[in-house]
């Protein structure tokens, strides 16, 4: 089950990581979208995309990737799969390494 405790105010939220979500009082403090977007991210750095190449490859608008790297939009199932089929890897791995982003 995924519940969200509180959400942390944070000028890049991609910069907060588990050390200072601890430090605010025990639970983990980053978002699912935000986790995901963190996620996202890395795989297509290490995919050696632009977000660009990445939404061509995915079929999806470049601003709809940097949303979502953001965590300020969260993909739809649909999207889910298009991103991970240009990502090379199945949805399940990107939702695993979302787990343990959120140190589920």
């Amino acid at each position: 089950y995924w519940v969200v405790i509180f959400t942390v105010y944070c000028e890049d939220p991609l910069k907060l990581n588990h050390d200072s979500a601890r430090s605010l009082g025990g639970v983990i403090a980053l978002e699912i979208g935000v986790a995901f977007g963190r996620v996202l991210r890395r795989k297509r750095q290490e995919a050696g995309f632009t977000q660009e190449q990445l939404a061509l490859e995915a079929d999806v608008q470049r601003n709809y990737v940097s949303l979502i790297e953001r965590g300020v939009n969260q993909p739809t199932i649909a999207v889910l799969f298009k991103l991970a089929n240009a990502l090379k890897c199945s949805p399940s791995t990107l939702i695993l390494l979302v787990e343990e982003e959120l140190g589920s």
